[in-house]
């Protein structure tokens, strides 16, 4: 297992060894964001982020950690100038007694605290971690206070980077009307929800220069003809779900990942909480940074990358799946082959192509592949806490194309968008790497 972050082939001689500031040895340092990294998963629970705002909460965040570790002497990439724009982070305070682990930790919680609905449910964790690192890492009361002041002063830089994005406009646009052209896009069951975020793409991307810079193949046209490549993509989901093996149950159940997802007890509809795609590949990030054993410094820059890329990705995506608007598997299912026929997924509130987990999930495993080294096994243990087993997996691109081909399995894509949608999430996933390892040429941080 490599030690150290590699940046890519054409840098595999130059490593970066950390220089991380804490008490705290590389793997108890990693295992502690890694807890408090989901604390943020569990208030976009309580709010049911959809998963392109999850994507963004994530990657705020983790800027929020990234720059504590880059104001303060470490030598990881700087990524900031290779940003659309960059938020000129910087530092006016030193914090006496500093700790990276716990400034970093802080940071992102307090980004986290005041970037999402609920936010002030991390006001706790704050509090409990305040407790840790004095009673169990002997950080002194004064040390802990200069170390807030410093992430409080960071994590408020990036808020005020946030509110440029365009999030905020997005209520302003015109409410999105599904097209009555056949093929097309439609509100499906059980609660038959409107379009989740149709003007995404106008939202800032960190990496991408435009939100249209990856298009994907365009999707096999909508036709009725059995012989055509969308009829025989149709029937093959109808098929695979009618046919599925234990196995392929689970794959679909592992990476379903829908935070939409109900149940119905009675006329009750019971929210099912579950993790975003976003969610889960940052999990499987804090995983990876464990068990790699690489400096803490290091830790901190790969979830930068991935919850950077992660948005990115997203956008990529959304901006596709409204370009093409295409009819989802069970709607087109229900209305020309089968009405009785039901996915064994919920099926999402959005169009069908590309596939946004194939998107993400191959985006995040290219940032993952080039900074912690193929054939990088890992055991995934994200899903436990919503009451699935482990996973094992041989790389992070074997996860990946998983959790593509998972979204068959499920019912709710056809192949082509699982396919398609690797191939874009990978574009999008090498840009972010590229970018990050050509020279600066924007300024500083």
């Amino acid at each position: 297992m490599r030690k150290t972050v590699i940046l890519g082939v054409l840098l595999s001689a130059m490593q970066f060894t950390g220089s991380a500031q804490t008490s705290l040895s590389n793997t108890e340092a990693a295992k502690v964001f890694a807890e408090n990294a989901f604390h943020l998963s569990e208030v976009m629970l309580h709010d049911v982020a959809n998963p392109p705002a999850a994507s963004r909460f994530y990657a705020y965040a983790m800027l929020g950690a990234y720059y504590i570790a880059s104001t303060s002497g470490s030598d990881i990439p700087q990524i900031g100038p290779n940003f659309k724009v960059n938020p000129g982070v910087h530092a006016t305070y030193s914090a006496k007694g500093f700790d990276l682990t716990f400034a970093a930790t802080y940071a992102m919680l307090e980004v986290g605290k005041k970037i999402m609905p609920s936010g002030y449910l991390l006001k706790t964790n704050q509090e409990q971690l305040e407790t840790q690192f004095k009673e169990q890492y002997k950080l002194s009361s004064r040390s802990v206070e200069a170390n807030k002041k410093y992430a409080i002063e960071i994590a408020d830089q990036i808020i005020r980077y946030a509110k440029s994005d365009g999030y905020n406009k997005l209520s302003t646009y015109t409410r999105y009307t599904p097209s009555k052209e056949e093929g097309r896009w439609y509100p499906t069951p059980p609660e038959y929800m409107s379009a989740i975020e149709p003007q995404w793409k106008t939202i800032r991307p960190f990496f991408l220069e435009s939100y249209d810079q990856f298009v994907p193949t365009a999707p096999a046209p909508f036709s009725l003809d059995t012989a055509s490549s969308f009829f025989k993509q149709t029937m093959e989901v109808y098929d695979v779900v009618k046919n599925l093996t234990p196995g392929q149950k689970l794959i679909a159940s592992f990476w379903d990942c829908n935070p939409f997802a109900v149940t119905y007890s009675g006329h009750m509809a019971i929210g099912l909480k579950k993790i975003s795609p976003g969610g889960h590949w940052m999990g499987i990030t804090g995983i990876a940074c464990e068990k790699a054993d690489i400096p803490f410094d290091s830790t901190i820059f790969v979830h930068a990358m991935v919850g950077t890329t992660l948005h990115d990705a997203f956008i990529s995506c959304w901006d596709e799946k409204y370009r093409s608007d295409r009819i989802r598997p069970e709607t087109m299912i229900n209305k020309y082959i089968d009405s009785e026929w039901r996915p064994i997924l919920q099926t999402p509130p959005f169009p069908e192509y590309t596939s946004g987990h194939s998107v993400v999930s191959a985006a995040s495993s290219v940032v993952l592949t080039t900074l912690l080294g193929d054939n990088f096994a890992f055991r995934d243990d994200s899903e436990v806490y919503f009451g699935l087993p482990e996973r094992d997996f041989n790389s992070f691109y074997e996860a990946a194309a998983e959790a593509a081909i998972s979204r068959l399995y499920g019912g709710i894509h056809y192949r082509d968008a699982c396919d398609e949608g690797v191939k874009q999430g990978r574009a999008v996933g090498t840009n972010s790497i590229n970018k990050v390892l050509k020279p600066a040429s924007k300024g500083t941080n």
